[in-house]
């Protein structure tokens, strides 16, 4: 009985190998085997076995190619424009390429090292409706804790993060700021104000250093759990922000050079998960109605069962 379909391609130069297989991965292939120079075995999540036709409505530069049926593939994918992104990055021949005006899908054909021909079609998949936080922090409270450990680091993230908050709507009387000698303070003093209620979501602000001990690692563990251990447990959101680098050249370009501030998007992630959770609440509340009103209805409906019953036995 049938097992599994190998369909094999040959290409004469180990290099036109190396950039066929690293393509096929880059799009989504797992390898299996091979990765020897030689050979490389991929898969795919779902294998078919086409049988065409060279229909007239392909352009004749692939109706010549695909007449060498071994130099072919067809990979079906749900998101060919980006694969098509990364064929022009690595700067494949492009054979063929249409959109159908009716489905959406899209195909195209490239011509890949070792003159293999392969053709991409799909079309997106339909976004998925989901519940989300905005980012409008108006009329909420947020509490900023901050290190004063690297300060020159950690004062630019308190900055990100009140002009995010500013940005967001947030009134200055609704942010509270508060200083920690260290990072291993944040989650303590975050849990402290979380359980006081009074707070949408709660900012953690710090930046640790790798030094030559076992001591970064012991205080990064401790500060990621005691921060997830709080919001976890008092239910309010809490934005990590909390920097943990090798150097301080890392930390410099995360604190608002490079790769932009971090203080900035915690708050903005604390705005969206303090939305959000109002979101979540409201849905839960209109779910409980509903079950309350079914409930109700069921009561009612089983009562006026019985009152009938007993006017019939009368």
């Amino acid at each position: 009985m049938l097992k599994s379909l190998h369909i094999g391609r040959y290409v004469g130069d180990p290099k036109d190998l190396r950039a066929l297989a690293e393509f096929l991965q880059a799009i989504g292939f797992e390898t299996v085997a091979g990765e020897d120079g030689r050979s490389a075995i991929l898969s795919a999540p779902l294998g078919l076995l086409s049988l065409n036709s060279l229909a007239k409505e392909y352009p004749a530069e692939v109706r010549e190619r695909l007449k060498d049926v071994n130099r072919l593939l067809v990979i079906e994918v749900t998101n060919p424009d980006a694969v098509f992104e990364i064929a022009t990055k690595r700067k494949f021949k492009l054979l063929a390429d249409a959109t159908n005006p009716k489905t959406g899908e899209r195909s195209f054909s490239l011509e890949l090292p070792g003159e293999i021909v392969i053709t991409i079609h799909g079309k997106p998949d339909e976004p998925v409706k989901a519940v989300e936080g905005n980012l409008n922090a108006t009329g909420k409270r947020f509490a900023i804790v901050v290190s004063r450990f690297n300060a020159f680091i950690t004062e630019r993230l308190l900055q990100g993060a009140l002009d995010a908050l500013r940005r967001s709507g947030a009134a200055e009387s609704d942010v509270v700021v508060l200083r920690v000698p260290g990072s291993f303070e944040i989650p303590g003093v975050a849990r402290t104000l979380a359980e006081t209620k009074k707070y949408d979501a709660i900012v953690c602000v710090g930046c640790l250093l790798r030094g030559d001990t076992a001591h970064y690692d012991v205080i990064v563990n401790e500060v990621t759990r005691g921060i997830g251990q709080s919001a976890q447990e008092t239910g309010v959101p809490h934005a990590f922000g909390v920097l943990t680098c090798d150097t301080l050249e890392q930390a410099i370009d995360r604190a608002g050079l490079k790769m932009g501030n971090k203080g900035f998007e915690a708050a903005m992630a604390a705005v969206e998960m303090a939305n959000l959770k109002k979101g979540v609440r409201a849905q839960g509340s209109g779910v409980r109605k509903s079950a309350d009103r079914r409930s109700s209805f069921a009561v009612r409906k089983g009562k006026a069962r019985s009152t009938s019953k007993n006017n019939s036995k009368r």
